[in-house]
């Protein structure tokens, strides 16, 4: 059982930056791929980033290659993404997620994924 709580939500600028962090609970973090996935008002959940176990291997969303980085630190149980020059079309709630796979696979469909956490809102004003 792993229980994820996301953070780092908040309002901001067209162009700005926010880092989101997502804290596992366990002992048994790096046994589990972590994904990113976000949700915007009428609209599907929609894949973001992934990261495998140990972070070796990382995929993104076509709409945020380039601009938002993933990456996790297995000694404090967390996984973030580093947003950068954010668009209004980014405004959504994002969810982190946790599976377990492979060493070194990532997952990039909300179905692969056993554990989410409860969202953190993202605002961008244009």
């Amino acid at each position: 059982q792993v229980q994820l709580v996301e953070s780092g939500g908040g309002l901001v600028q067209a162009g700005g930056s926010l880092r989101l962090s997502c804290a596992a609970s366990g002992r048994t973090f790096s046994s589990y791929a972590m994904g990113w996935f976000r949700q915007a008002p009428g609209k599907d959940r929609e894949f973001v980033a992934a990261i495998s176990r140990i972070g070796g291997s990382t995929d993104y969303g076509d709409s945020v290659k380039g601009r938002f980085t993933i990456s996790r630190d297995n000694a404090k149980n967390t996984v973030y993404l580093q947003m950068n020059r954010l668009k209004a079309e980014d405004t959504a709630v994002y969810y982190c997620a946790a599976t377990s796979l492979t060493l070194w696979a990532t997952a990039t469909r909300a179905y692969e994924y056993t554990y989410w956490g409860q969202g953190t809102q993202v605002t961008v004003s244009s």
